[in-house]
């Protein structure tokens, strides 16, 4: 089952949502970096660990662009279209 979180950043904090992947529990925080004019997507463990810091990539409806490729099983989508990150176990 797909969880969809829509993406609504704010100007003065940055977003956080949780995500189960490979049956734990997550932690991704989306920062807008100044210096590349583009956001950014930190997943961090339960202990705090990072696990990575990735640019954020937009998939267009119909084709999926993993940002948790070589981390996980399970997938983690950002639909830049529809402003929403998908989550698949």
């Amino acid at each position: 089952m797909t969880t969809y979180i829509p993406f609504t950043p704010s100007p003065t904090a940055p977003f956080q949502f949780s995500a189960m992947l490979d049956g734990a529990s997550y932690t991704g925080t989306v920062r807008w970096n100044t210096a590349g004019q583009r956001w950014y997507v930190t997943l961090t463990d339960s202990t705090g660990t990072v696990i990575f810091t990735l640019p954020l990539i937009g998939s267009p409806v119909g084709s999926d662009i993993p940002l948790t490729a070589g981390y996980f099983t399970s997938t983690l989508v950002y639909r830049e279209g529809t402003q929403t990150f998908e989550v698949s176990p």
